[in-house]
């Protein structure tokens, strides 16, 4: 998501769907990845399921402590433009790594989907079911965070906004994952 709303403000959005498009492919490799291997653990050892359920809460609650800590510094350069001449193919592979090799993606997939999953029904139309919805979720969010970027630009300027949303997004995660604990 910073990299999609970095690239917004920097080199608009129709250059910034060309990484979309990558990260959209490696989000679905992870995805699948995920679920795959989610779905193997839960029928052959329920138990280490349970623990990964836990970890996977736990590991979202200090994602978002730390997001709620932070010191409201943007990680970008707001005066810098991304260079023009970077090819649609090299913003491609830059959303495609960014996904596949994203350890919180990771975290948050394989922790988040087994949720959704149920072991009585077959997993192939799950796997789509699922696969799809994070995909247009994923596109939405990219498309608002490249979309604003623009418009924030000057707004995240300030280190005080930049807390507030972090705190926010901090607040997310943290009840995703004591729900994801729980549930």
């Amino acid at each position: 998501m910073t990299l999609a709303l970095t690239l917004g403000m920097s080199i608009g959005v129709r250059r910034t769907m060309y990484m979309m498009w990558g990260e959209l492919i490696g989000v679905a490799l992870v995805s699948v990845l995920a679920v795959v291997g989610v779905a193997s653990i839960m029928l052959n050892y329920p138990s280490a399921f349970m623990v990964l359920k836990y970890a996977g809460g736990a590991y979202l609650i200090y994602l978002g402590v730390q997001m709620w800590r932070s010191r409201g510094k943007m990680a970008i350069d707001l005066g810098d433009d991304y260079s023009k001449s970077v090819s649609g193919r090299q913003l491609a592979t830059q959303g495609f790594v960014t996904a596949i090799a994203n350890p919180k993606g990771w975290a948050f997939t394989v922790s988040l989907l087994p949720s959704f999953i149920n072991p009585e029904m077959p997993m192939p139309p799950q796997l789509a079911a699922l696969v799809v919805i994070i995909l247009l979720s994923e596109f939405t969010f990219l498309m608002l965070y490249a979309t604003g970027g623009k418009t924030l630009r000057s707004m995240l300027q300030r280190s005080d906004n930049v807390r507030l949303i972090n705190r926010l997004s901090g607040s997310l995660m943290m009840a995703v994952g004591i729900w994801l604990a729980l549930g």
